[in-house]
């Protein structure tokens, strides 16, 4: 017991002694000096017993060894901290992977060291073919080529401005700019979180840290390095993270004040000891270093200890059985001071993909089953983002000869006839009829944010489709519930403004921050921050990562994106966000217990020290034996432990 004890002191717990040397350099006390107290002294009184036994046996004494105690005080207070570190490494790892989300190389077109753009054929000789042209800064002439050599894959961190760079279909794009040729789709839910792509065609912005969907295009280099998008959001979550500053927790404010008085009392205890034997005429020098003893291995934080890291790591496992992922203390302990929580918009408080919602026709023909089985044949085809939450809701039929009409829609000519399925823009160039009962429909559907398809015959509209992105079912209740626990909730999104004020009407919401781009959302929580309010922030995708950094208590959902919740300090399981009051009255059960350990801890300490002390022995000749102190300490331990075990009975 010995040679381990050393070896859990020495080795394991020498940070303990060393904190707490630091502090009382400075006249300051903690957790560290509690624990480098009791188990120092209770490890060299063991030490003392197993070298000179007889000093107590030869006095009808037993020589007990506190090994033990030490040792596993030790390894219970190294284990709350190897969770704490844990936790920590989790937040780096999201800024790893944002980093990821940029390639590695880019394709650009050669540059010459006069830094133009080298031409392998006269500038305004055109070349068939799909290559992009080459674009020479001394000139504004593209020129088309089918030389392969002309084109170079450079290392991302060797990318200028001015480069112009290729991109193919499925490539994440490597920094920001502006489209030059081509014409494309784009994924920007890092940015926005929205999850229909975008077009991009010539003159429109790209940035980093985005998808690219369908088609190729070449974009002009305009921010490269530390100044792209996506930089900026690593930027910020680092930030965030590393401006939080850790929690004083309670137990340490309880030590700075119980560690001076417990070495006091133990003190006054051994000199009143040998005042009264000096007094008496007895030689008390035995009990007078008993009682010191007895004093410090009594106040051995074992319940203190024990007090949070139980009640914390009960809640936590309550938590995980009801879908509720909570990664350290300093979540679980803030989940209940909450008074604003922000909303992301886009899978969040939605499904996070667009899915028909309606489908109004002017008349019900005879043959309307066949219409709607051309009308999903022809959006399979297609390339548009809503096409696919068209083809998913109707029954693809066997179509052919569809023309995609870029930012329009499509046209098909089927058995003889024609079909036209697109946008109001489709339908004026054609010259298609739109009947007063379509238009009020459409007129209805775009108040409700919902994006409207036409389908039409070769004469006029036959019906107005409707295609959203779906509140989910308990949002509203979800919101309610919060409201309830008198918490402030905000909608934060990306989107336009009408979608989000329809959203948030649907849900019960009563303020929306629309068009707001990562860095805005960081920003709005910090500025909620500085006005002395604890905010959380709930959201599920890339572009919510600085802001769940940023937020006093960061909330992600399991269906979101990787980078969340690796940012997020609690994860959701599943898509109801009805959980979130959840974790918010359990976390007031557990911080409430927690107080509950702490106080009985503390009694226990009130009323056993003095008893260690030898205030009984004048009255009955009772001296508190150091073995009983340890039962008495393991007993208390045990109490604060049930206490925690009963959360797991409690409803949340």
């Amino acid at each position: 017991m010995w040679t381990l004890a050393t070896i859990s002191i020495v080795f394991f717990g020498r940070d303990f002694y060393i904190n707490a040397w630091k502090q009382a350099k400075h006249g300051h006390a903690n957790m560290d000096t509690l624990i480098a107290l009791s188990t120092g002294v209770a490890y060299i009184f063991s030490v003392f017993n197993t070298l000179f036994p007889s000093v107590w046996t030869s006095r009808g004494l037993e020589s007990h060894v506190y090994f033990e105690s030490a040792a596993v005080i030790i390894a219970f207070i190294l284990l709350g901290r190897l969770l704490e570190e844990r936790a920590k490494y989790s937040t780096s790892s999201a800024i790893k992977k944002l980093a990821g989300l940029q390639p590695k190389t880019v394709t650009i077109l050669k540059r010459k060291h006069c830094n133009s753009y080298e031409c392998s054929q006269p500038a305004g000789n055109t070349q068939t073919g799909n290559d992009f042209g080459r674009f020479c800064s001394q000139s504004t002439e593209y020129t088309q080529t089918g030389n392969v050599s002309g084109y170079a894959v450079i290392n991302i961190e060797d990318v200028v401005v001015g480069d112009m760079v290729i991109v193919k279909p499925g490539e994440s794009i490597a920094v920001d700019g502006t489209v030059l040729e081509g014409e494309s789709f784009v994924d920007e839910s890092s940015l926005t979180g929205e999850s229909v792509p975008v077009e991009k065609k010539a003159g429109s912005k790209v940035f980093s840290g985005t998808v690219n969907q369908t088609g190729s295009f070449m974009f002009r280099a305009e921010k490269v390095g530390s100044e792209t998008n996506l930089a900026r959001i690593i930027n910020l979550v680092r930030e965030a993270q590393g401006s939080r500053a850790p929690s004083q927790k309670l137990a340490d404010k309880i030590a700075s004040i119980f560690v001076p008085a417990v070495m006091c009392i133990a003190l006054i205890a051994f000199i009143v000891w040998n005042v009264c034997g000096y007094a008496t005429g007895n030689n008390y020098i035995v009990h007078s270093i008993l009682a010191l003893v007895t004093v410090l291995v009594i106040a051995c934080p074992c319940a203190l200890g024990l007090a949070t890291p139980t009640a914390i790591m009960v809640g936590i496992g309550k938590g995980a059985q009801n879908g509720i992922l909570i990664k350290d203390a300093e979540a679980m302990e803030n989940a209940r001071k909450i008074n604003v929580l922000a909303l992301d918009k886009t899978g969040t408080l939605t499904t996070g993909h667009p899915e028909v919602t309606d489908e109004f026709w002017e008349y019900e023909p005879h043959h309307k089953q066949l219409l709607r089985s051309i009308l999903g044949g022809m959006e399979s085809l297609s390339q548009h983002p809503v096409a696919e939450a068209i083809a998913k809701h109707f029954p693809n039929g066997s179509v052919s000869n569809v023309e995609n009409i870029p930012g329009m829609g499509a046209i098909c000519s089927e058995s003889g006839a024609r079909f036209l399925a697109g946008n109001p823009s489709l339908m004026k160039r054609e010259g298609i009829e739109i009947p007063d009962a379509i238009a009020e429909k459409a007129k209805e559907f775009e108040e409700q944010a919902k994006t409207v398809v036409y389908f039409a015959d070769n004469e006029k509209v036959l019906a107005v489709i409707a295609v959203a992105d779906k509140v989910k079912e308990m949002s509203r209740q979800a919101v309610r519930e919060l409201q309830d626990l008198g918490i402030e909730v905000v909608m934060l999104s990306g989107d336009n403004s009408r979608t989000s004020e329809a959203i948030a009407r649907e849900c019960g919401i009563r303020e929306v921050r629309s068009g707001m781009l990562p860095e805005d959302k960081e920003k709005f929580i910090r500025t909620l921050q500085e006005e002395g309010k604890v905010v959380a922030m709930a959201g599920d995708g890339i572009n919510d990562s600085a802001a769940l950094a940023r937020a006093d208590v960061s909330i992600a959902m399991s269906s979101g994106s990787d980078i969340a919740m690796d940012a997020a300090k609690i994860t959701l399981t599943g898509s109801d966000l009805r959980k979130l009051s959840s974790a918010i009255r359990l976390s007031r059960q557990t911080v409430k217990t927690v107080k509950m350990n702490l106080f009985w801890a503390f009694v226990y300490n009130v009323i056993a020290i003095p008893i260690a002390a030898g205030v009984l022995f004048p009255v009955n000749g009772f001296l508190l034996n150091p073995m009983i102190a340890g039962a008495a300490m393991a007993a208390s331990s045990v109490c604060v432990v049930s206490n925690s075990l009963l959360l797991n009975f409690r409803k949340i």
